[in-house]
């Protein structure tokens, strides 16, 4: 099986949303980070032909979750994320001024180790903080859903309410450690990349690449 991954920048600062499908006739589909325009993922979602089987959230920055209310009330999909994170889901509270998100409370609490299945597909979901209380990814097929761990030439901010540089270098070394360097990074912000580009170039990596020779 080779997913089918079509991702949508959204929002105020550009946050990438997926929609993952297990084939392009698949007759479900998986949204992962409806940062904004819930109303605009469901008509894309009906353009292609496909319903939401689930709502998933790596973490609950604003920048992250406001399309979620609006998305979840239209399709009843359910929605998933670490029970750490939930509490920002329900009460979101955006950095910019004047911009109001509406919070959701109905979900399924996530944890590392977990299996999920959604929409004909099965994730991993790891858990990895260090960027945000409560952050997960998810892996299937090939594929890893970072949130804001790690970008093509980044690394997730730990300067912002429970950031911790030594605890995002661990869930990095973990997400290479458990996975091939050909697996795809699809990342919360910027272009896809690989987890084997990142640990040889990235520079935010250098301590890694030190303790791996």
């Amino acid at each position: 099986m080779s997913l089918v991954v079509d991702m949508y920048t959204l929002g105020l600062i550009g946050t990438n949303c997926y929609v993952v499908r297990s084939a392009p006739d698949a007759p479900e589909a998986v949204v992962i980070d409806p940062g904004a325009d819930g109303a605009a993922l469901q008509a894309e979602l009906d353009r292609l032909g496909a319903r939401c089987a689930a709502i998933l959230l790596t973490h609950t920055h604003w920048d992250h979750l406001g399309g979620v209310a609006e998305l979840a009330e239209a399709t009843r999909a359910p929605v998933y994320v670490s029970r750490e994170a939930a509490p920002a889901l329900a009460h979101p509270r955006p950095s910019v001024p004047g911009l109001s998100i509406r919070g959701w409370s109905e979900v399924e609490h996530l944890q590392g180790g977990q299996a999920l299945g959604a929409g004909g597909i099965e994730f991993e979901v790891l858990d990895v903080p260090g960027h945000a209380p409560g952050h997960v990814a998810f892996a299937a097929d090939g594929s890893l859903f970072s949130g804001d761990v790690l970008f093509a030439g980044s690394v997730g901010r730990v300067d912002v309410p429970g950031g911790d540089w030594e605890t995002l270098l661990a869930s990095i070394r973990l997400l290479a450690e458990r996975f091939p360097p050909e697996t795809t990074v699809y990342s919360g912000h910027g272009r896809p990349t690989t987890l084997g580009i990142e640990l040889e170039r990235n520079p935010f990596l250098a301590e890694l690449r030190t303790a791996r020779r």
